[in-house]
């Protein structure tokens, strides 16, 4: 009995597996490229197409295997996620970055839980949707998910959100740079670009478009605000442990556990970080490990996708994406203005 189970569930695995070799390929074509779509975007994608088409041909024996790419797998991908940043990156960009991109973190997320809460959203798809445009879009939302562990679908709905809006500013920045609209200089254009802009690889697609040295900044001031990942985690950990003791899930059901376990994956992602930054694996390995990480976190995100239809993005409703523009708005306006006024008084 236990070995059938385990054959059904390496079956959904081996489905989720084969749906990311696709998400890889994919992604490797030039139009996808160019648009610095990562193989995990386009993963939850075919996920959700899956979703809505196949999917009630599954056998439910094969959902545990689905389930454990969606928990296990991602939880592993967030820890390995550390070997693309280092400390010496945090003091290359200094004070400016630090402290613009602390701001920029906290001022969304907190904003957009209590605009969500204004808007009578869902409390869970405001937090995830917040904590995805602050910090580093999908892979935020993906680590926020296996704290409070919420719903797939609504997962989904937050991912969509932030590629929506963050695949918009990687068209817009380059543009409004070289039109002088924003009358920002090389540096501040690379802060106000890595500490706005949700994905990473929105980061390096708008700040490549600008030049070497916006890029060099971007990246570097996006990878602190991943970096903010671990105490955002954590301190989320502690805040639905807190709502759990009181008898209540972030969602307004009912709790399942007094307590929740603390989000170690969190801890793990911050060492391996502190391990990297010692540089003692050979840069070909790191490029390794960064690409089954890669591969590891799509496999996570078309598993979410599988388990998100057209019908529970009906019952978000639009509310989500209102949100989603909100912050766009506060991301745009707040971030150009701390980088013109407030990085100048530290470059």
């Amino acid at each position: 009995m236990i070995t059938e189970k385990r054959s059904s569930m390496l079956h959904g695995v081996l489905l989720i597996f084969l749906f990311s070799c696709a998400a890889f390929y994919i992604g490797s074509a030039k139009f996808f490229t160019d648009l610095s779509f990562s193989p995990m975007i386009i993963g939850i994608i075919l996920g959700m197409l899956y979703a809505n088409s196949l999917r009630n041909h599954l056998p439910e024996t094969w959902v545990p295997g689905i389930q454990f790419c969606s928990k296990k797998l991602l939880r592993l991908g967030i820890i390995l996620y550390g070997f693309r940043l280092t400390f010496q990156d945090v003091m290359a960009v200094g004070v400016a970055g630090i402290l613009i991109d602390c701001i920029v973190v906290a001022v969304t997320i907190i904003g957009g839980v209590y605009v969500g809460k204004l808007l009578k959203m869902d409390r869970e798809i405001a937090l995830l949707t917040s904590i995805g445009s602050g910090i580093c879009g999908a892979a935020a939302v993906l680590g926020a998910e296996s704290t409070i562990q919420t719903k797939p679908y609504k997962t989904a709905v937050a991912v969509a959100t932030v590629v929506i809006f963050g695949t918009i500013s990687m068209f817009i920045y380059p543009i409004a740079y070289r039109a002088g609209f924003l009358g920002l200089s090389p540096e501040e254009m690379g802060i106000f670009a890595g500490s706005t802009l949700h994905e990473v690889a929105h980061a390096v697609g708008a700040g490549n478009a600008m030049g070497g040295d916006i890029a060099n900044v971007s990246i570097i001031v996006k990878m602190i605000r991943v970096m903010l990942l671990v105490p955002v985690l954590l301190i989320l950990g502690y805040w639905v442990a807190l709502q759990r003791a009181k008898g209540v899930q972030p969602d307004g059901g009912a709790a399942r556990s007094g307590k929740v376990a603390v989000p170690w994956f969190a801890l793990g992602f911050l060492v391996v970080i502190g391990f990297n930054s010692f540089n003692l694996l050979p840069a070909a390995l790191v490029d390794v490990i960064n690409y089954i990480d890669t591969f590891l976190l799509t496999m996570a995100m078309v598993a979410l996708g599988a388990e998100t239809s057209i019908d529970k993005f009906k019952k978000a409703g639009a509310k989500p994406f209102v949100l989603a523009f909100i912050l766009y708005v506060w991301l745009i306006a707040g971030g150009w203005a701390m980088a013109k006024y407030i990085a100048p008084r530290f470059l």
